[in-house]
């Protein structure tokens, strides 16, 4: 899929290292259960950069392009839930 940086805005991140976090093999792509996210079909993704930085992003898809919103460094209790996550796909 390609990426739409239309409606990107971060300050701590650039849009490549967003592209590596989804590129990553072991990235977390998480769907909202509830709430204003859910309502405007919003999506998370948790992975890491090439650096190995992890990243947190916010994004929308259509099936042909990734819509990144914001994006931001991921946060330790994110870090630590993407490791045992890691973990348990090995």
């Amino acid at each position: 899929m390609e990426f739409d940086w239309s409606c990107f805005s971060s300050r701590s991140v650039l849009p490549e290292q967003v592209a590596e976090s989804f590129e990553d093999p072991f990235s977390l792509r998480v769907i909202p259960t509830s709430g204003t996210l859910e309502a405007q079909s919003r999506f998370f993704c948790l992975g890491k950069t090439f650096g190995g930085e992890g990243i947190f992003s916010i994004y929308s898809a259509n099936g042909k392009q990734i819509r990144v919103i914001t994006a931001r460094p991921a946060t330790d209790d994110e870090l630590f839930f993407y490791e045992r996550k890691a973990k348990e796909s090995l």
